[in-house]
């Protein structure tokens, strides 16, 4: 017999990850981005390895898939397939931090607002989305670390500014930026955003936005809603002037939310109930209820006000309420503890009076819990002469002055504002829509603070690892496309799911059925995709395909993505 001859080459299997990759690349297909960020940041160095649209698109992948910082972004990319990340063989060895940062300078120095407003209209063109009623409203977003230097302009530019402010997430140690984000109603889909200093008031941001929102949605007639910092005399004219329509909160600080109130400790009007649901979270508590009174006077440039009762919202604030005064109660008592203790620190009048400041403002109960400070005096005898005390021993008295505290509860000024409590005005200038169509405008607000709520803890925005703020300023940009790509992947299954009557899916652990389904969810059943490539001698000699459960099939069909794709 003749010897077994070795084989020349040996068989080598290697893995390729795919994950959800195919999910989001269908999207960005179906939407031209890559070709829109093309045309918009061109690549003119022919040395440029790898162009700076398809840079920024794998960090866009990146950021709705894999969530790594930039730094990373290599490795990221070395465990996925390339063709999913756009990205040829020979393109890898080319992708790096630098190559990213330099096509984020690239995306900063393009015309940005025009981009977006591009990626606008083909969302509204290739998906659908309607942009009749819009919604707007800002967070902030905090950094960390050193940001003293902070140039003017960058390359004719002026970014935006990272300095200390209001903190929405309640960390004013820390410097941040201000986000402004708008949402269609139709599916909760990011139509507009922009980055501002972090000391920014919301309230003259309102006008620029309007504007660009006009130019997206082609005419000035959509239905405009915002919290509060929109009920400017001038926001509001302006926008009515120009035909415009708005449903916005009226402030606490304008008179016709004063007079309401204080006609309420005397009068009841005749509220309409608009909406009677069972306990929202299933507790079996006090039902949901909403009634509506649409004000006759109105406000004082003649536009309609409808007042919002919620039975729910009522018990809420009166439990913060109390809570809040036994808190402060609680902290007064401790400070009345340091200060009549033999050993106090706290001593002078103006110093006591400023812990008390402190304490009323931080609790909010200024208005319910009334404090003064008052000198108790204390006395105290010694003999005039030295030695031994006897019947005719003379004393004379000492009195020591102490300072002390005394507080009382206001329980007049409790009982009047528990009159109005759960109650809050809306403003319109389009009298055309109901109270209660006003009202179902506003509760689309908590659709817009769910993108926040996902910018912030899915996407993890916060803290940013970057220095350069003209960099940073391009990243809050490719976050943004982010945010959309996610949204229409969210909003197509849930339309697709209402169209074929699924009142849920099992996407849940354990195989729970969820009756709305996130991108998140839908992006998990996929993490774990990938394919097995045998090979020999450096060619693919069979290439083993993703196996898709029964459930992930269903997904596919439902988005309309082709299984075929994970085989790019």
């Amino acid at each position: 017999m003749q010897p077994r001859q070795p084989l020349a080459e040996k068989f080598a299997l290697s893995t390729e990850r795919l994950g959800p990759l195919l999910l989001v690349n269908h999207f960005i297909s179906r939407l031209g981005l890559i070709e829109l960020l093309d045309q918009y940041v061109p690549t003119t160095d022919r040395r440029c390895a790898v162009p700076h649209a398809t840079a920024l698109g794998v960090l866009l992948r990146s950021i709705v898939v894999e969530r790594e910082p930039i730094y990373r972004q290599v490795e990221t990319v070395h465990g996925f397939a390339p063709a999913m990340y756009g990205l040829a063989e020979q393109d890898l060895g080319h992708l790096g931090d630098d190559r990213l940062g330099r096509a984020l300078d690239r995306l900063y120095d393009a015309d940005r607002g025009a981009l977006l407003t591009a990626v606008v209209l083909a969302v509204g063109k290739c998906f659908g989305v309607k942009f009749e009623e819009l919604h707007n409203d800002s967070t902030s977003i905090r950094f960390c670390g050193q940001y003293r230097v902070q140039p003017e302009t960058v390359r004719g530019q002026r970014p935006a500014r990272i300095v200390f402010g209001f903190s929405k997430d309640h960390r004013p140690d820390l410097k941040q930026l201000l986000f402004f984000l708008t949402t269609a109603e139709d599916g909760g889909v990011p139509v507009q955003f922009r980055i501002a200093d972090g000391n920014t008031n919301d309230s003259i941001t309102h006008i620029e936005t309007w504007n660009t929102l006009k130019t997206v949605a082609g005419r000035p007639d959509f239905l405009y809603v915002a919290d509060s910092k929109l009920c400017s005399h001038e926001n509001l004219d302006t926008i009515a002037r120009a035909g415009g329509r708005f449903v916005t909160v009226l402030p606490r600080s304008r008179q016709e939310d004063r007079q309401f109130r204080k006609r309420l400790q005397t009068t009841t009007p005749p509220w309409e109930l608009v909406w009677d649901r069972p306990d929202p979270r299933g507790r079996g508590g006090p039902r949901d209820q909403w009634y509506l009174y649409r004000d006759p006077i109105g406000s004082m440039e003649a536009w309609p006000i409808v007042w919002v009762w919620s039975k729910l919202l009522t018990g809420h604030q009166r439990a913060s309420r109390q809570r809040r005064i036994d808190a402060a109660v609680a902290a007064l008592t401790a400070l009345r503890d340091r200060i009549v203790s033999p050993r106090a620190r706290i001593r002078g009048a103006s110093r006591i009076d400023l812990e008390v400041e402190k304490i009323l403002e931080h609790y909010h109960v200024r208005r319910y819990v009334k404090a003064s400070r008052t000198v108790r005096a204390e006395h105290d005898f010694k003999q005039t002469r030295r030695g031994r005390p006897g019947p005719d021993t003379a004393y004379r008295r000492i009195t020591h002055r102490r300072y002390d505290l005394e507080w009382t509860i206001d329980a007049t000024a409790v009982a009047y504002d528990e009159k109005s409590d759960g109650m809050y005005p809306l403003i319109t200038n389009d009298r055309t829509l109901t109270p209660q169509q006003v009202l179902e405008a506003h509760k689309g607000q908590p659709r817009l603070e769910k993108r926040f709520e996902q910018l912030k803890t899915v996407h993890e925005i916060a803290p940013v690892f970057l220095k350069n703020p003209a960099r940073i300023e391009a990243f809050f940009t490719v976050y943004f496309l982010a945010l959309l790509i996610q949204a229409l992947i969210e909003r197509e299954l849930r339309q697709t799911m209402k169209r074929e009557r699924l009142k849920a899916l099992p996407l849940y652990p354990e195989e729970r059925r969820c009756a709305h389904p996130t991108t998140e969810q839908v992006l998990r059943l996929f993490s774990h995709a990938e394919r097995h490539l045998l090979s020999r001698a450096g060619s693919v000699v069979q290439c083993f395909e993703a196996d898709f459960t029964p459930l992930q099939r269903q997904v596919l069909d439902l988005l309309g993505v082709p299984a075929c794709g994970f085989r790019g």
